[in-house]
């Protein structure tokens, strides 16, 4: 499908929800921005799993928009929670409106879910690491082991805050997954909530962390390489209990 359709329907299809559910008892509205044209890194159709995992909890109206030029719209403006789903490796057609209304999103109020490889979007956006905390760092030589993450495999994600809302009814569990661990240096305060030894260099690496901007929460974790890694129970049970905290008033 040619990628201005996509952009088409998430013009007319949220809308259409937003005033169908005008009568109904309050939702919490979170929109998945994905987009695997060209240009796009593609993922490994985790949008779709956790936009079901999403749905199946009472109250929640999740939203899929493969286009990531939605996010120079003000579509952006009518959910509670937008989910970065997407790395792009060229600058959107309206780049500077993008990365103004994510900013002002997070800035004014609304929640921000950080998922796996979109810590790389936006390289040209020198100060993204103050909303999202961490950015890839594109130079694999900058990196331990000179290499962006572990080799895809099983590895234990440690819950090392057991006192946020997030991670308090958690423990440690399992996953296979890419460990990522090839961050740029930022002095933006983080709270880590979750972290994962390194079969490289046997260091622990934050594999969930949080951090607020100006009335905005954010939520980033670099985990989700594929179906199997968002469909464990521990990503699961993260996954929900991050939308849940990003939506709270």
């Amino acid at each position: 499908m040619p990628k201005h359709i996509f952009l088409l329907l998430c013009l007319l299809f949220v809308p259409f929800l937003v005033l169908s559910a005008a009568d109904d008892a309050p939702k919490t509205r979170i929109l998945i921005v994905d987009d695997e044209t060209a240009g796009y890194y593609r993922f490994e159709g985790t949008a779709a799993l956790m936009q079901k995992t999403l749905n199946a909890v009472k109250g929640n109206e999740t939203v899929i928009c493969g286009d990531a030029e939605v996010l120079a719209t003000d579509v952006i403006f009518d959910y509670k929670v937008l989910f970065l789903h997407f790395k792009n490796y060229k600058r959107l057609k309206r780049n500077d409106a993008a990365k103004a209304n994510i900013d002002k999103f997070v800035r004014d109020g609304g929640g921000l879910f950080v998922f796996h490889f979109a810590c790389g979007a936006f390289e040209d956006w020198t100060d993204f690491d103050k909303i999202i905390g961490r950015v890839w760092e594109p130079d694999a030589q900058k990196c331990p082991a000179k290499q962006y993450h572990d080799r895809y495999g099983k590895f234990t994600v440690r819950i090392i805050n057991k006192e946020h809302p997030i991670t308090a009814d958690m423990t440690d569990f399992e996953t296979s997954d890419e460990l990522y661990h090839c961050f740029k240096p930022s002095e933006v305060s983080i709270t880590v909530l979750a972290e994962a030894v390194s079969n490289q260099d046997k260091q622990p690496y934050p594999i969930a962390f949080i951090l607020t901007y100006g009335k905005g929460r954010v939520f980033h974790t670099a985990l989700g390489h594929d179906a199997a890694s968002v469909s464990s129970a521990g990503f699961v049970q993260l996954l929900k209990n991050a939308v849940s905290w990003l939506a709270a008033d």
